[in-house]
């Protein structure tokens, strides 16, 4: 059964036929079809996502597209899963003793993934411009670095906002090797999130948010350093930014406090309403950010929703994505995805909130939510920089919308 850790420690049944290592690299594989998809929509809708990140172009009209090679990445990453898998499957017969003992073909399996992904040079035709550049971005940004503009600002912080989603899945994956490496330990058991110390899976967890948090205050910094003008302004959005980002770490300290309290006995209350207060804020400044200052979108602002022409309520002039129920649609998703922790708070869904397969498919619905909130980023920052006349790409636009001239999936007033 898959149940409670603290009352049923053998392997549960989701366990047994999808270890936590497959379920890590299950995601980090889903990720990269994902990213294909989130480029090729964004090409059939006229935005032109390389030129944003300042990433090459093609050079000849006979190379294959940017989204047509990430598929074709993803296509040899998702043939090697599936081998890995049936052979795991092969070996173990899901018996529990074969599973624990069989550790080590998973792992095998992650470090070929990530020598394909991000290292190995004999794949030189599967995307190799787009894994050199995803290794610069990596190391420039593991410790909170930021490009200048011209050198793909945007897209360093585009993937710094992607692994704050991926934080679990990081924590994951430090599970799998620590229980690989301690003694008697196996990869493949039921996950011991404390493993390595009380402290080490939420120090991993906070890692992304604290990047992210860094490269707010360098563009703070920037800002500050440079010509304050009224388009510029004094660096304060960025700083409430910083303050977003910053409202994780008490989330993750009052669940870490009540996850090892001591005794035996329930965690103290305050620890627990210290959570759910932690979590509301972390919640609704995300969401708020989302819409107001990530998508631009004049939903919280009333003074832009006031402006004539603005046809649709809450949203802006140019929409490039899709129909304005597309947008309601997302903004309704958004919320109620930024809000999975209050299943924690249901008497009946409390407890399955904790079995592994409920944790599994919490990660996978934070993943869609990074994955749909990329189209709407990357429209917006398409429109910031289409109005060259106006307010520098940094800048938060007065959102503007007409739908009166459609040409397929594009949404726009082309004037």
């Amino acid at each position: 059964m898959d149940g409670d850790p603290a009352v049923e420690p053998e392997l549960d049944s989701f366990s047994l036929t999808f270890p936590l290592p497959y379920r890590v690299a299950f995601i980090i594989v889903l990720a990269v079809w994902a990213w294909g998809i989130n480029l090729h929509y964004l090409y059939l809708s006229g935005i032109d996502v390389p030129s944003l990140i300042r990433y090459p172009g093609r050079s000849s009209p006979h190379h294959p597209t940017h989204h047509l090679s990430t598929y074709r990445l993803a296509t040899v990453l998702s043939a090697v899963f599936a081998f890995a898998l049936l052979v795991f499957w092969a070996f173990t017969h899901r018996d529990p003793d074969l599973v624990l003992a069989w550790d080590w073909l998973p792992l095998l399996y992650l470090a070929v993934l990530i020598g394909i992904l991000v290292f190995a040079p004999f794949f030189k035709s599967l995307s190799h411009s787009g894994r050199t550049r995803l290794r610069s971005t990596l190391r420039r940004i593991s410790v909170g670095g930021l490009a200048e503009a011209k050198d793909g600002k945007f897209g360093d912080i585009l993937l710094a906002d992607v692994l704050t989603s991926y934080a679990k899945v990081f924590a994951d994956l430090y599970v799998a090797l620590c229980m690989f490496f301690r003694s008697e330990g196996s990869a493949t058991a039921r996950p011991d999130r404390g493993c390595g110390g009380t402290f080490m899976v939420p120090i991993v967890m906070a890692v992304p948010s604290l990047i992210r948090l860094r490269q707010c205050l360098i563009e703070y910094g920037r800002v500050r350093r440079g010509r304050i003008t009224e388009s510029t302004g004094w660096g304060g959005q960025h700083l409430a930014n910083a303050l977003k980002y910053s409202t994780a770490f008490p989330v993750i300290i009052f669940s870490t406090l009540q996850r090892n309290s001591t005794g035996g006995q329930p965690p103290p209350i305050g620890y627990y309403r210290a959570w759910i207060v932690a979590c509301i804020v972390n919640s609704l400044y995300s969401f708020y950010w989302d819409v107001a200052k990530d998508w631009d979108l004049t939903l919280f602002d009333a003074k832009a929703r006031s402006v004539p022409d603005l046809t649709a309520f809450g949203l802006r002039r140019r929409l490039h994505v899709g129909p304005p129920a597309l947008y309601y649609g997302v903004i309704a998703m958004d919320l109620m995805l930024r809000c999975t922790w209050s299943l924690k708070i249901s008497p009946h869904l409390g407890r399955m909130a904790d079995w592994e397969g409920s944790i599994f498919v919490i990660e996978l619905l934070e993943v869609f939510r990074r994955w749909v909130w990329i189209f709407f980023r990357v429209e917006t920052e398409w429109i910031r920089n289409m109005n060259v006349a106006g307010p520098g790409a940094d800048d938060i636009l007065l959102p503007d919308y007409h739908n009166n001239n459609i040409q397929g999936p594009r949404y726009q007033d082309d004037d």
